[in-house]
């Protein structure tokens, strides 16, 4: 794709949409919302970030490196450490994905009555 263009993530052939589907998993919005208190090891990540994989995890820190969103840095030290940070790009999501957290946990209950709702489950009380 021509860079001088402007991207387009409407585009399927267009590499912001890639940027797009990175940045709304599940696992990166999760990971950016812990990063965003601060550099965090691994074994802080996999605790904080319940139900993912190791696989999934190193997979995910890997692609927001790649991005450019997070930074790896390791300690020469024994044993050796590992820290996880955001970079200036990854802080910019900050208010955005931990808006959409926030939006999550204040609009769950409708979501939860709405799903109920449309099952046909009847209402408990």
């Amino acid at each position: 794709m021509n860079q001088d263009r402007p991207f387009d993530p409407y585009s399927p052939d267009c590499p912001s949409r890639g940027l797009v589907d990175r940045i709304g998993d599940r696992w990166t919005i999760l990971i950016i919302g812990v990063l965003s208190a601060g550099p965090a090891r691994y074994r802080d990540l996999a605790e904080k970030v319940g139900g993912i994989s190791p696989k999934m995890l190193s997979q995910t820190l890997k692609a927001l490196e790649r991005d450019g969103l997070i930074v790896r840095q390791a300690f020469a030290e024994v044993p050796p450490r590992v820290v996880y940070e955001l970079t200036a790009a990854g802080r910019t999501l900050e208010p955005l994905l931990l808006g959409l957290e926030e939006w999550a946990k204040r609009h769950m209950p409708g979501v939860l009555e709405s799903r109920a709702r449309y099952d046909g489950v009847p209402k408990a009380g």
